[in-house]
């Protein structure tokens, strides 16, 4: 009798320690969750004082190549021409300040501790940045044989994606 007590007892403690872990790994996912929800409130807020273009009737798509990739921003309702307008001006001055190692939007957007932007600044001479009208929008095309400049702008992709949540996409 004691050893089958003695089980029970080891099997209820290896149990409720389980419940525990369980309950612990469920807090931690939802204060991420919030952390992450409260990040992209707070890159929304500060998008919206620095690109002239709504958030809410636009979307980013961001594509990896192995040579850089491709930003996109369209507007959601194509027929939308304000919209379209807004994001080819805005994408023609980005570009022009990318190429000449200007990424203080960003920056301002997503802090100066986003992964890829000090690389970028710093490797701009060695990127190709063209700018080309789409339908619904415009895209920039990056373009670099540097292994590290591939390197950093799929990980200012990765970030850009991450933080503007419903609003951008991997391509």
């Amino acid at each position: 009798m004691k050893l089958r007590d003695r089980r029970v007892q080891m099997l209820a403690a290896a149990l409720a320690t389980l419940a525990v872990a369980a309950a612990v790994y469920v807090l931690i996912g939802q204060n991420e969750q919030q952390a992450m929800a409260g990040r992209q409130a707070e890159i929304a807020a500060r998008g919206r004082q620095v690109m002239p273009f709504d958030l809410e009737r636009t979307t980013h798509r961001f594509t990896k190549s192995a040579t850089g990739g491709v930003q996109t921003v369209t507007a959601d309702d194509p027929a939308d021409a304000q919209q379209v307008k807004l994001i080819r001006e805005h994408l023609t001055q980005e570009a022009s300040g990318f190429s000449r190692g200007d990424y203080g939007d960003p920056a301002s957007i997503h802090g100066t501790d986003m992964p890829g932007l000090r690389e970028l600044e710093q490797g701009h001479s060695r990127i190709d940045i063209r700018f080309a009208d789409m339908p619904a929008g415009a895209r920039l095309t990056y373009t670099t044989s540097d292994p590290s400049m591939v390197k950093a702008l799929h990980a200012w992709f990765d970030a850009q994606v991450s933080d503007h949540g419903r609003h951008a996409e991997h391509g």
